[in-house]
């Protein structure tokens, strides 16, 4: 381009045009400079891991406490040892529901705790955390619970003479641990209820979560998205002077007269005007 071109002539740079502010609608800004953290395998079975030992230890206060509300059943010795003082007693049955109650309110809770605590982990591995924990806390329990007082009944039951009556602690009898081909323990009975509680509690929390990957998302933020302002009503047409638009839309000019209306037909029957 010449020097001596006058600066009318020169060419004005085209502005670029305004961005749509409805194409990043849905997807929201992005934060600049923050990384998200990569998916790490081991850190996630640490966790786990973590959670499910922790379970299993608050099986000690679990057994203590159905230790405390179980009751113990009276037996009588004999020469044959220690037999029943009535024949059909209730307490072994209560200690069986105690047991019962105590463990499903126990998965419950350990449920809503895992899924509260470990909101960045949720899915199966906070599930199958909740289950292991919840088997390891019912056997726990159990062993716990059955050895307060148990050093006394053996006590008296060595050493007691015949007739003489004393308090057995309480057992399982709707549970315990059955030896699979004589090698692996399996536990049966109410020993698998707190771990139930674990499951089907979980489960129901995460079949009503409201986000897709059961952790939570962040809401997007809409703040930045230009609201225009709202649009005034359709323009009105500009009355000439002179001109008035009164009830009936009159389109003429003021004082104007007003057109007469036309004649009733005659009535029939009636006169007829003379013709001149």
């Amino acid at each position: 381009m010449s020097p001596d071109t006058s600066d009318a002539d020169r060419p004005v740079p085209r502005p670029d045009p305004p961005a749509d502010p409805s194409a990043d609608l849905l997807a929201g800004p992005v934060p600049g400079g923050v990384a998200q953290p990569g998916h790490r395998p081991g850190r996630a079975v640490g966790v786990a891991l973590g959670a499910a030992v922790a379970l299993t230890a608050l099986g000690v206060p679990l057994g203590l406490l159905w230790a405390a509300v179980a009751p113990d059943t009276q037996v009588v010795k004999t020469a044959e040892g220690a037999v029943y003082a009535q024949p059909q007693p209730e307490q072994p049955i209560a200690a069986d529901g105690w047991f019962s109650l105590l463990g499903l309110g126990f998965g419950v809770l350990a449920a809503l705790a895992l899924w509260v605590l470990l909101r960045r982990r949720r899915g199966p591995v906070g599930l199958l955390a909740g289950a292991v924990g919840g088997l390891g806390a019912a056997l726990v329990a159990w062993q716990v619970g059955r050895r307060v007082g148990l050093s006394t009944y053996e006590r008296l039951l060595a050493g007691a003479p015949d007739g003489q009556a004393f308090t057995k602690p309480a057992d399982l009898r709707a549970g315990g641990l059955h030896r699979f081909l004589d090698v692996l323990p399996l536990p049966y009975g109410n020993l698998l209820l707190p771990a139930f509680g674990v499951a089907v509690t979980y489960t129901l929390l995460a079949g009503w979560s409201r986000w897709p990957s059961l952790r939570p998302e962040p809401e997007p933020d809409l703040s930045w998205v230009l609201i225009a302002p709202p649009s005034a009503g359709p323009p009105t047409a500009a009355v000439p002077t002179g001109f008035e638009a009164g009830p009936g839309l009159s389109s003429g000019p003021a004082g104007s007269p007003t057109p007469t209306a036309a004649p009733e037909p005659p009535a029939p029957g009636a006169a007829e005007p003379p013709r001149g």
